[in-house]
C-alpha cells in the first residue's frame, strides 16, 4: 500500500538555516511534520541567524565530540523521517552548494531507502557532484511545488 511523505527531515549547511526554517515552517503549514538540526532549532527559538555564533574549529577534543554528537544526533533525524529535502543554495560562489556533512546524510538516507530531495539544481562546480547524482536524489529546480502538492509517494 502507497502513503503519502508525512515527515521529512531537513539537511543544510548552516550557512543555510535561516532558509532552512522558512522552508520548515511553510512545510509544517502544509501538514508535514519537519525535523530540523539541533542549531537550527536553538536558532528557530532565538532567530539571530547568524551562522558564526554556531561554528566551531573544532580543534578541541570537546568540541570533536560535540560535533560527533551533533552529526550522530542528525543522522538519527535521518533515520526517523520518511524523507529528506537538502536546501543547497549558493555558498563559496557554488550555486547548489553541498557540503561534506550533507553528503554524509545523503548517504545515510540513501542506506535506509529514503527519498532524498534536494531544493536547487547541482552545480558543475560542485567537487562533488558525482557523489551526489549517484544518490540518485530528486531535485526540484528551485520549487517546493511538487512535494506540497503531494506529488511524491511512498512505496
Amino acid at each position: 500500500m502507497n502513503k503519502k511523505i508525512k515527515t521529512i527531515t531537513l539537511c543544510a549547511s548552516v550557512s543555510f538555516y535561516e532558509h532552512a526554517i522558512a522552508i520548515a515552517n511553510e512545510l509544517e503549514a502544509a501538514g508535514f511534520e519537519v525535523l530540523l538540526p539541533d542549531i537550527a532549532n536553538k536558532m528557530r527559538a532565538d532567530p539571530t541567524f547568524s551562522a558564526e555564533n554556531y561554528k566551531q574549529a573544532y580543534q578541541k577534543r570537546k568540541d570533536i565530540l560535540e560535533k560527533n554528537r551533533l552529526i550522530v544526533g542528525h543522522f538519527a533525524k535521518v533515520r526517523k523521517g520518511e524523507a529528506i529535502l537538502v536546501i543547497n543554495d549558493q555558498k563559496h560562489g557554488i550555486p547548489g552548494y553541498i557540503g561534506g556533512n550533507v553528503l554524509m546524510e545523503m548517504t545515510v538516507a540513501y542506506i535506509f531507502k529514503k527519498p532524498i530531495f534536494v531544493l536547487n539544481p547541482i552545480s558543475h562546480k560542485l567537487s562533488v557532484k558525482d557523489e551526489v547524482l549517484g544518490l540518485r536524489p530528486t531535485i526540484l529546480q528551485g520549487s517546493l511545488q511538487d512535494l506540497l502538492n503531494a506529488n511524491y509517494i511512498l512505496a
